[in-house]
């Protein structure tokens, strides 16, 4: 594949264009690979996860030294630091689809860690359906979660909620009337 690269919206060179497996390789090493198709981390330690950032092909950057490095797009330029949660395995979707279809027995209790909540569903058939319908509804807005206190793994483009909380340390601006 040919592609045509302009310069100031003038033609300037006719240069070949990276097939498919090469854009897939370069994205495998890049900087996200350590992500592998969720939203966070592989090595995510104290909330925070250092990944791995590629500059462009013949971009030129100068460090604090004053040197010059000319970067052809394959070497690692730095590592970016971000924020992350810690996953331990526990799939949103999986939870959501256990609540849904077979909650009444219990079963997304036990998929997250809750033994004796579930067992206590499965003796009493969801709390008579009642108990499955509101675990439902907490399982999908994510307010109860894994028992080991970690995060859902989501998916990258899925639905990932960031709960708001208010402290001490919280500004409040008093509503005036007019």
């Amino acid at each position: 594949v040919r592609v045509l690269r302009r310069w100031h919206r003038v033609p300037r060179e006719t240069v070949a264009a990276p097939s498919l497996a090469v854009f897939k390789a370069r994205l495998d090493t890049g900087a996200w690979s350590n992500l592998l198709y969720t939203q966070e981390p592989m090595n995510c330690t104290n909330h925070t996860a250092y990944v791995q950032c590629l500059p462009a092909p013949n971009i030129t950057c100068k460090d604090h030294l004053g040197v010059e490095k000319v970067f052809t797009g394959h070497e690692v330029g730095f590592y970016k630091p971000i924020a992350c949660r810690n996953v331990n395995g526990y799939s949103y979707k999986v939870a959501v689809a256990l609540s849904l279809f077979l909650g009444w027995l219990g079963a997304d209790r036990f998929y997250l860690g809750y033994p004796a909540l579930g067992l206590l569903k499965f003796c009493t058939v969801g709390f008579c359906g009642i108990g499955s319908l509101i675990d439902f509804i907490l399982i999908s807005m994510q307010i109860v979660g894994p028992s080991d206190g970690s995060s859902y793994i989501i998916d990258y483009y899925g639905a990932r909620l960031t709960r708001l909380t208010i402290t001490n340390a919280t500004f409040r601006k008093m509503q005036t009337y007019p």
